[in-house]
């Protein structure tokens, strides 16, 4: 194709489209360096961005509105040592009808804090020691791949041990679902609840009903 011969709004069809071919092809995110390898400069790119056509999802990271992808793809691209915790978690269990706008992701303390610098999409961490990480972790299909999650009795504790930063329905909801949920593990969760240091509040919050 010559370019020159292209008018100004089809030279930027044709960058729009070289882009998002480029994020297709890359799973939904490709960097500013890739972009400009396509011959596209950077105050072009910040225009994209202006008129809502690019996505910026961090710095130096960016994804476009054609994307068909999903925003768990997304995560999972950002975040694969990630587990999914809180309400995130208890989402993917049933136990809210409707999926938080906010992710919340359990990592390791070591992690960059600037990893959870987003724009898109949201994401919240809750940092932790090695080893209290791996306590009680599971897998879910998620996107096109898996990622982690916390079991059901390790999300209990968890919603317990951060009642604060939760909405009073989400946690009611939360609580309420796994008492009623049949294939819940009352053991595990009695174990789950003395690492997590919040038997007392499992006796006497949610012990009653089991």
């Amino acid at each position: 194709m010559e370019l020159k011969n292209l008018s100004r709004s089809e030279k930027k069809a044709y960058d729009l489209e070289r882009i998002q071919a480029l994020v297709e092809e890359r799973q939904g995110l490709v960097r500013t360096a890739d972009i400009k390898a396509l011959g596209i400069d950077y105050r072009r790119i910040l225009a994209f961005v202006d008129e809502g056509y690019v996505k910026r999802v961090k710095s130096g990271y960016y994804t476009t509105k054609y994307y068909e992808g999903s925003e768990e793809e997304l995560i999972l691209r950002l975040f694969p040592d990630g587990i999914l915790t809180m309400e995130t978690a208890l989402y993917y269990y049933g136990y809210l009808e409707d999926r938080p706008y906010c992710w919340k992701i359990a990592v390791s303390k070591n992690t960059s804090k600037s990893r959870f610098k987003l724009e898109y999409p949201i994401a919240e961490p809750y940092y932790s020691e090695p080893q209290v990480l791996e306590l009680g972790v599971g897998q879910i299909s998620f996107g096109k791949g898996e990622m982690k999650i916390y079991t059901k009795e390790r999300v209990i504790c968890d919603c317990l041990k951060y009642q604060e930063k939760m909405t009073r329905e989400d946690f009611k909801k939360g609580v309420l679902s796994y008492i009623n949920d049949e294939e819940k593990d009352v053991a595990a969760l009695m174990t789950c609840a003395r690492e997590r240091k919040v038997l007392k509040k499992v006796q006497t919050m949610i012990g009653i009903w089991l």
